[in-house]
């Protein structure tokens, strides 16, 4: 192994993947469920430890959650409009040849938000030339990030709690007992992406409760349904009619949001997300002081 190969470790609350890269190519990739929240106090180290051993003892570089103040050290955050090189210049270091990623945050106009890890997939996605400089970006999730990219940087962005809202509302909510049956994109997701232009999301929620009531929809059947009322609500809140959106998602949330997009007017442009990662890692690697 050469000086130019290191472990990029992206490294989330409730997963973690590693990518071992040698000069810009990938070499091996794997991923576990060994996210933050199962490192127990006191065992990053020895958890960082064990996956340079792993991998012949090669230098890490961490992004995402691990250095959040959840994880194993604090990176802080970059103020938007934020760059690559910006990134790479604000590096912390926990540890001989570790360093971790600072985050992204905007704090303007009355309006504060923050991410972090997915400022390395945005900015990849930009550098790999997957999307163009000035672009509208959206990676969903449990927090979906919206970012507007200007000239290549992170100019600005928004998250929104889309999967952690469908989340809470089936295991604490109402309408909870009526959220069954699977979620992809179908009828019923579209027709509650249809129903999210009423703008009155908290009365169409309340609405699936009646609806099973009334019988009016059928078992199975309301799941897919609130997925398209918050998905739909979160595009609507996002776009211009006729805009493309560049998508940083795989499989189902790549069905849902595409189909939610167009539902509402726009046009999604999947982009591969683990290839923006590792393109925007690199050229942080490379950056490094």
């Amino acid at each position: 192994m050469s000086g130019d190969t290191f472990l990029a470790v992206d490294w989330g609350t409730t997963n973690r993947r590693a990518y071992l890269i040698d000069k810009g190519r990938v070499v091996t990739a794997g991923s576990d469920e060994m996210g933050t929240l199962s490192v127990p106090p006191g065992g990053f180290p020895d958890s960082v430890a064990t996956l340079r051993q792993r991998n012949g003892g090669v230098p890490l570089l961490l992004a995402g959650m691990v250095g959040s103040n959840r994880g194993w050290r604090d990176a802080g955050y970059v103020a938007a409009p934020a760059r690559l090189e910006d990134l790479a210049s604000a590096l912390v270091v926990p540890g001989e040849e570790v360093a971790i990623v600072p985050g992204v945050c905007r704090d303007a106009q009355g309006r504060q938000d923050v991410m972090r890890g997915e400022e390395v997939q945005l900015l990849g996605a930009v550098a790999a030339g997957s999307v163009p400089g000035d672009a509208l970006l959206c990676q969903p999730g449990t927090h979906s990030k919206w970012a507007l990219m200007r000239e290549g940087a992170i100019a600005d962005f928004t998250t929104a709690m889309t999967g952690e809202m469908f989340a809470l509302l089936k295991g604490h909510a109402l309408i909870g007992s009526e959220m069954v049956g699977e979620v992809d994109a179908d009828d019923d997701f579209r027709s509650g992406v249809a129903a999210s232009s009423e703008g009155d999301l908290l009365a169409r929620l309340f609405g699936v409760r009646a609806a099973s009531v009334l019988g009016r929809r059928a078992p199975g059947k309301a799941a897919a349904y609130v997925s398209g009322l918050l998905i739909g609500s979160d595009c609507r809140a996002r776009l211009q009619p006729g805009e493309s959106v560049y998508l940083l998602a795989d499989g189902l949330l790549a069905r849902l949001y595409s189909a939610a997009i167009e539902g509402v007017g726009g046009k999604a442009i999947v982009v591969d997300s683990h290839a923006a990662f590792v393109s925007g890692i690199t050229r942080i690697w490379n950056m490094k002081p």
